[in-house]
């Protein structure tokens, strides 16, 4: 982070050395009423809008998990793709998103955090289906598998 300001003026003085500020991370440009602007390249913008959506989801998700009762779609909002999972999955969808989200803030990429609410989206879309919830989440016993044996030449 640089700890020059630009001024107005440097903007057309200065231009590439405000530039350069920005595309290594960050610029600060004093208007004239004193507002303080910061340009910064876009995927950085990007990167702190993901997170801070993220950070703010997880926050809720933990508030919402202190409660008896299981959250409702409603309150879960953008998050009620979850409402297919129990407790226990919810709680342990809120570490793995704790993990991520520590992880791609110390990356500063977001390919963790994209990865893992990927994998549990998925994940919830086939609990939705009653037939595959039930392979899923069902019981299984040894009776229920048989033995395969490869096919003969005759088909």
């Amino acid at each position: 982070m640089s700890d020059i300001i630009f001024l107005p003026t440097d903007l057309a003085n200065r231009r590439t050395e405000f530039l350069e500020a920005a595309r290594k991370g960050q610029a600060r440009l004093r208007d004239k009423d004193g507002t303080s602007l910061v340009m910064l390249p876009e995927s950085r913008l990007r990167l702190l809008e993901t997170l801070s959506k993220w950070w703010e989801a997880y926050m809720k998700l933990e508030q919402l998990l202190r409660r008896k009762d299981l959250p409702k779609a409603g309150e879960l909002g953008e998050l009620a793709w979850l409402r297919t999972f129990d407790r226990d999955d919810l709680t342990e969808f809120l570490g793995e998103l704790n993990d991520a989200l520590v992880a791609a803030s110390a990356d500063e990429d977001t390919a963790i955090l994209d990865e893992c609410v990927a994998a549990w989206r998925n994940t919830a879309r086939q609990l939705e289906d009653p037939l595959r919830r039930s392979v899923l989440l069902g019981e299984h016993r040894p009776g229920h598998y048989v033995e395969v044996t490869e096919p003969d030449e005759q088909g």
